[in-house]
C-alpha cells in the first residue's frame, strides 16, 4: 500500500502540513518498521516529520506501532525505564550514575541506547568500563536485576526495525520521529514502568506532558543535561511525575534558583574511563554526588514505592 498518502499530508511545509490521526500515524509507523516501503519514502517520512513536528495523536500512533516491533520483559515489580540517547559531549555522562544509585537502592532499573555515537560518549561505554555489558536479552535483563544491578539493552537488540529508523540519521543528518519514540518505549510486562523523558525546548516538554496525560503514563519529565535524562549536577532543574497520566505535585519539585555556592565536584574529563571510575568513588562514599540527583533519585524512589502500592499484580522483593 506503501505510505505515499501519510507523507502527502504531513509534507507540505511547516504551514501547510497535516496532521495525521492515532490510527494513521500507527499505519504509517508500522509499514516503516515493518520494511514495507522504499528507502526514498522513508528519507521523505523522515525529513517531513522534522519538519512538521508531532502532535500527541501522532505519537500515541508512534509509539504503538513501535511498541509491537519491541522486545517486553516480564516483571512482577515496577521498572524504572531511562532511555539513554543522547551521551555526554561537554559534560560528562551521569546516567549510568543515575542507574546503579537506583539500584543499589533496590530498584529494578532498565536503560536502553545506542552502543556508540561517534561525537558522544555513550551510556553503553560508561557501563561496559564499570564492567556491565549489555544484556543480550530479557534472561539476561532478569540476571542483573537478581544481582541488583541496573541492566542495559542495546536499541539494535531491543527493538532491531527501531534502529534501522535511528539509523537513518547518518544518512540524512539529522534525527528523526524515531528518536523521540524510542525516548518513550515501554518494554515492561506485568507491572508498571516509570519512564524518564526529557526535553530540551519547552515546546517539547509540553508536548511530552500532554503525551504522559493522554497516554495515562508514568513518567518524569525534566529538562535534559545534554539530552540525558538525569539531572544536571550543577543546578537541580524542574522535575515533574506523573503516574496513571495525573501530575503528582508531591513527587515534584521547581527547579533550582539563586546563584550556586559552589560547583559539584565532577571529572574533569568526559571519556568513559574516567567518568566510570567517578561513579565508583561516589556509589563507594569516597566523595560526594550532585545534590541535583540526590533529589532525583529520591523523587523516582517515592514514586516507584507509590506505584507499588497501588499496583495490586506488583509485589515487593
Amino acid at each position: 500500500m506503501g505510505i505515499s498518502q501519510y507523507i502527502k499530508e504531513i509534507g507540505r511545509g511547516s504551514e501547510g502540513a497535516r496532521a495525521l490521526s492515532s490510527a494513521q500515524a500507527m499505519d504509517l509507523l508500522s509499514q516503516v518498521l515493518a520494511g514495507k516501503v522504499t528507502d526514498l519514502e522513508i528519507g521523505a517520512f523522515a525529513l517531513a516529520m522534522r519538519i512538521k513536528g508531532e502532535t500527541v495523536d501522532e505519537l500515541l500512533g508512534f509509539v504503538a506501532a513501535a511498541q509491537a516491533q519491541c522486545l517486553t520483559v516480564a516483571s512482577d515489580r515496577p521498572v524504572i525505564v531511562i532511555p539513554s540517547y543522547n551521551g555526554a559531549r561537554r559534560l560528562p555522562n551521569l546516567t549510568p550514575l543515575l542507574a546503579m544509585r537506583l539500584a543499589q537502592d533496590g530498584a529494578r532499573v532498565l536503560v536502553h541506547g545506542p552502543m556508540h555515537d561517534p561525537a558522544r560518549v555513550t551510556s553503553a561505554e560508561i557501563f561496559a568500563a564499570l564492567g556491565l555489558p549489555p544484556a543480550e536479552g530479557s534472561a539476561g535483563i532478569q540476571e542483573r536485576w537478581k544481582r541488583h544491578e541496573p541492566a542495559f539493552i542495546a536499541t539494535d537488540t531491543l527493538s532491531p526495525p527501531l534502529q534501522r529508523l535511528l539509523d537513518v540519521r547518518w544518512v540524512v543528518g539529522l534525527r528523526n520521529s524515531g528518536h523521540t519514540v524510542a525516548k518513550l518505549l515501554q518494554p515492561v510486562a506485568g507491572a508498571p514502568a516509570l519512564r524518564l523523558a526529557s526535553y530540551t525546548h519547552p515546546e517539547f516538554g509540553a508536548l511530552m506532558a500532554a503525551f504522559a496525560e493522554r497516554s495515562s503514563g508514568d513518567m518524569m519529565l525534566l529538562r535534559g543535561t545534554e539530552g540525558e535524562a538525569v539531572a544536571d549536577p550543577r543546578r537541580c532543574p524542574k522535575l515533574d511525575v506523573w503516574l496513571g497520566g495525573q501530575w503528582q505535585a508531591d513527587l515534584s519539585c521547581p527547579a533550582q534558583e539563586g546563584v550556586l555556592s559552589e560547583l559539584p565536584l565532577l571529572p574533569r574529563q568526559i571519556d568513559a574511563a574516567t567518568v566510570a571510575v567517578y561513579i565508583q568513588g561516589v556509589l563507594a562514599g569516597e566523595q560526594p554526588g550532585p545534590a541535583s540527583l540526590d533529589k532525583q533519585v529520591d523523587l523516582l524512589l517515592r514514586a516507584l514505592q507509590r506505584l507499588a502500592s497501588t499496583d495490586p499484580q506488583a509485589r515487593p522483593g
